[in-house]
């Protein structure tokens, strides 16, 4: 397939195809004039790719999963990275649940209202999320 086929049945543009060849994840077999050759096979790997990076996977550890013989996929790391969705689940659905209630809240003003006021602290904290000890420093003096 040239990448113009490759491009339309991935629905992914040919600059990135051609990044992903740049980074070791596809590869092409030759090319025809300018344009490269890839095997039908490579829609599957581009498959995978857009379901590790949906994940929240980078490039690189996408790029780990495959080798010579098929991906190779580590088991570990997916549960590490099902528990980091977890947890961004648990924030996005508190997030979602603060954002409704300041949107029906009866308090005249959202500064008012508690629960906005929990959700601002919550959203705070996260801004604050670096391994920085004046980071830290800051966060602690504003929680007390």
């Amino acid at each position: 397939m040239d990448i113009a086929k490759v491009s339309k049945a991935s629905g992914l543009p040919a600059s990135t195809l051609r990044f992903y060849e740049e980074k070791g994840l596809i590869h092409s077999n030759g090319r025809n004039g300018l344009r490269r050759l890839f095997n039908p096979k490579v829609i599957e790997r581009l498959a995978l790719i857009s379901l590790g990076r949906s994940a929240g996977f980078s490039l690189d550890e996408i790029g780990e999963m495959f080798s010579p013989e098929g991906p190779n996929i580590n088991r570990a790391l997916l549960l590490t990275k099902a528990d980091e969705l977890d947890k961004k689940i648990k924030d996005l659905t508190s997030m979602r649940d603060g954002l409704r209630h300041a949107a029906a809240c009866a308090a005249p003003k959202h500064f008012e209202c508690p629960k906005f006021l929990r959700l601002l602290r919550v959203a705070g904290k996260n801004r604050y999320r670096q391994p920085n000890k004046l980071r830290e420093n800051e966060l602690k003096r504003e929680v007390d």
